[in-house]
């Protein structure tokens, strides 16, 4: 990171990585969902009631269609780290 602040002279993301923080925003907001989920079954007083297994599922299930959509996409270009 230091090394690409001394390149670029900027601190800020580029046009190119903002697009595809965006292009990648409904996967990210549902994985949030899904962490939320697993801390409301971790701190439930008296066990995970069944409205929590409900969310739980449900969330994961929105992981995985965003992570298919996202994948399945034409035209996304893969990030530069990826092998």
């Amino acid at each position: 990171m230091a090394s690409e602040l001394l390149e670029t002279g900027t601190a800020g993301p580029t046009d190119d990585e903002l697009a595809e923080i965006a292009r990648e925003m409904p996967l990210i907001e549902a994985e949030v969902a899904l962490v939320d989920a697993e801390i409301r079954m971790v701190t439930a007083e008296s066990g995970p009631s069944a409205l929590d297994w409900r969310r739980l599922r449900r969330a994961e299930a929105r992981v995985l269609r965003e992570a298919a959509a996202l994948a399945t996409r034409a035209g996304t270009p893969r990030y530069r780290g990826a092998a």
